[in-house]
């Protein structure tokens, strides 16, 4: 079991509103290093605010991507504080300092907010709890806290939280250390359980929440032209044509940084309505300045030639050559996966209003790290970091791109440069075109099975993409990544092809890529060695040579539940039917998966995925299936995408020609969790790399056909 510990220099702030309001605040020890936290000058970030009518509102610190944390953060809040979730009110929190990490990646929102999140709630109740014991006399330890409300069984007395509001306002705020905090599944009333997410009637309703639906008096709408080459410079541009244009109010070049995920250099168009900016932009003519002409069939080249070299080795355990050179069989395979886009579907936007006169800016921004935008705002605009204010709205989609803050400096630029509001909306064409891409990479593999049928060596090449000799976001692979420390001899080498394409996060980084490439490998070594695809796992995670790469047990754990319940080995399928099976561990989750796949020819359909988790306890069983369910769908859909490029631009424009998947192709998806007493740990991108090689194994054991490139489409393969 593994608890993380309160920092005891926690501090903690309960007071009364002037409204008559109790509210509870909890400062990050972040936030106390840095001196704010003197009774004159530190604001607590309210948490808790419990009115003297009953309500109860509970403040969601966190951006919504669409993961739940809007509902699961408050979720926890109401456990700590013992009240009935039909009468809490859920806000919003703007971007503030004081709620410290206000992150939408790396599925670290859930592990980072847990401990404020029960304090707060916990020290809510504790003061109320004392408040009561006060008034009756008794001690606080005969009394509990159920339903909004305080109650002493031995004499048959309650009261509502708001009947004690003052009296708890007068008492000292705990010590953080000495609460008793809600850790263990047994021990939840609310979590654990199936809650709808909290903006689904206004989603389902058509209520503006996203950040495309932000209207503002006088707005004005935009849309920016950047290069299709990256990086390009504008030479000239017609910009006194395009002011002619109907509705259009400006247009301007914008000279732009150097910085990829910055104020990239192009041409602004302003207008009364968003229409007439973008019919004035079918008008514009640049003549761009570019400096590369980067192509799929460049990198190909490039990469087929490194193939061959040895490359740079980042670990080597034990002697591979010559346990290679002794194994009873040698099993050799490449596996390839292209670049992929986001494709989220809000496209990029961001609104701004600045006031010249104060040298202020106020943005609606649906940003994943809004922290990260207001910085480059500041440093790009000049603008202090003081005088920025960030609004979160609802993200339409994430996955890592919102990581990237280019689209609120361009709104922010923009809007200073007319002085009016003005919303800047990407098209899905600029959103392709312009993109953080998921980049490609070439794994070569060589493993040697020994007389029982294990792997006892284990050689990777992996060509990937660099720039300047470093590793490109998203295109590295960790040395310690299994099975290094799970087979005795061990070696990773790794080649770079240079590029001028911006890469970076996307929803599981690396991750929901080259497990695809590792575990399908894993099937040829189990079929080679004559071995089950789930033996031969368990059997690879029951030992280790140092420290090992993941945790064995969990692992394992989740195997054993996902081949269970989809009846693995106990099932006879049809021949054109097959089952095939995946695990995982990325970003504090254990994930596994079985798929089973129904062939027709070379088509194929998904048919189900039996998914098992180990994420710690559940906070939202509405959520963690959300959560999974989209990760499987995602993998199938990306399976079938590339991104391309020739002469240094991308080549597909919009979803006629990156198709996602349509609904009628997504399978039926059974989700089993693990509720371990482990601390929780996000769910939104350990379940997506499982995915992929769960269904190409299953398409393997349906047609016979294995599946080393991706798309689909390069083997062959369509989806029904």
């Amino acid at each position: 079991m593994t608890q993380q510990t309160i920092d005891r220099r926690s501090f903690l702030r309960i007071s009364l509103l002037t409204s008559g309001a109790l509210v509870v605040g909890v400062a990050s020890p972040g936030w106390l290093e840095a001196g704010e936290h003197d009774d004159e000058r530190w604001v607590p970030n309210l948490y808790v605010r419990i009115d003297p009518d009953g309500t109860i509102t509970i403040v969601s610190k966190n951006p919504e991507a669409g993961q739940g944390v809007k509902t699961a953060f408050p979720m926890v809040v109401a456990e700590c504080l013992n009240v009935d979730w039909r009468d809490v009110k859920i806000e919003q929190a703007p971007l503030d300092d004081r709620y410290g990490r206000q992150v939408v990646g790396g599925s670290r929102g859930t592990p980072d907010g847990w401990n404020d999140l029960r304090v707060a709630g916990t020290a809510a109740c504790h003061v109320l709890t004392r408040a009561a014991a006060g008034q009756w006399g008794v001690a606080a330890s005969a009394c509990t806290a159920s339903g909004g409300a305080i109650h002493h069984e031995a004499s048959g007395r309650s009261l509502r939280y708001q009947a004690l509001l003052e009296a708890a306002a007068r008492l000292p705020a705990p010590d953080v250390a000495d609460l008793d905090l809600k850790s263990r599944p047994e021990d939840f009333t609310l979590l654990g359980t199936f809650v709808p997410g909290v903006d689904n009637p206004q989603i389902l309703t058509g209520k503006p929440l996203f950040g495309c639906d932000v209207r503002l008096d006088g707005m004005l709408y935009a849309v920016f032209e950047k290069c299709p080459t990256f990086g390009g410079r504008v030479r000239r541009a017609n910009v006194e044509q395009i002011r002619s244009q109907p509705g259009v109010t400006h247009a301007f070049v914008v000279e732009g940084t150097d910085n990829a995920a910055g104020l990239q250099p192009g041409v602004a168009i302003v207008a009364e309505t968003w229409w007439e900016a973008n019919n004035a932009r079918r008008h514009l003519r640049v003549d761009w300045d570019t400096d590369h002409a980067d192509s799929t069939a460049g990198y190909d080249t490039r990469a087929e030639a490194l193939r061959g070299e040895r490359g740079e080795t980042l670990r080597a355990d034990g002697d591979v050559e010559r346990a290679l050179d002794r194994s009873k069989q040698l099993v050799e395979a490449s596996y390839y996966y292209p670049f992929v886009a986001h494709a989220n579907m809000e496209p990029q936007n961001c609104t701004a209003r600045f006031d010249a006169a104060q040298n202020r800016i106020e943005l609606w921004a649906p940003s994943q790290h809004p922290r990260g935008g207001r910085e480059l705002i500041a440093a790009t605009l000049r603008i202090p970091e003081r005088n920025i204010h960030v609004n979160l709205t609802r993200i339409g989609g994430g996955f890592g791109r919102r990581l990237r803050n280019d689209f609120m400096v361009e709104a922010a630029w923009i809007a200073r440069e007319t002085g009016r509001p003005v919303q800047l909306q990407w098209t899905r064409e600029d959103d392709l075109g312009h993109d953080f891409y998921r980049p490609a990479a070439w794994h070569h593999f060589r493993a040697g099975i020994d007389d029982a049928g294990r792997m006892q060596a284990f050689d990777h090449h992996f060509v990937t993409f660099g720039s300047r000799g470093r590793t490109v976001s998203g295109a590295g692979l960790s040395p310690g990544h299994y099975p290094a420390g799970l087979v005795k001899n061990f070696r990773l080498r790794q080649s770079l092809v240079e590029t001028n394409v911006p890469t970076g996060p996307w929803r599981s980084p690396g991750h929901s890529a080259y497990c695809w490439a590792y575990q399908g490998f894993f099937d040829e070594v189990a079929l080679a060695a004559g071995r089950d695809a789930l033996e031969f796992r368990l059997d690879l995670l029951s030992r280790h040579y140092g420290e090992p790469p993941l945790d064995l047990e969990r692992t394992s754990d989740t195997l054993r539940l996902a081949a269970e319940k989809a009846g693995w080995g106990r099932r006879v399928l049809a021949a054109n039917r097959g089952l095939g099976m995946a695990f995982h561990f990325d970003h504090g989750g254990f994930v596994s998966h079985v798929a089973e796949v129904e062939a027709d020819g070379n088509r194929i359909r998904v048919d189900k995925v039996w998914s098992a988790a180990d994420v710690g306890p559940i906070l939202n069983l509405s959520g963690a299936r959300n959560q999974v369910e989209g990760c499987v769908v995602d993998a199938l859909s990306t399976a079938q995408l590339e991104i391309t490029f020739a002469n240094g631009a991308v080549e597909q424009g919009n979803f006629d020609d990156y198709e996602l998947l349509r609904i009628g192709q997504a399978p039926e998806i059974e989700c089993h969790f693990i509720q371990s007493e482990n601390s929780p740990t996000g769910l939104g991108e350990p379940p997506i790399a499982a995915a992929t090689p769960a269904i190409t194994n299953a398409i393997y054991a349906a047609t016979g056909k294995r599946i080393r490139e991706l798309p689909f489409s390069r083997a062959g393969i369509a989806l029904l």
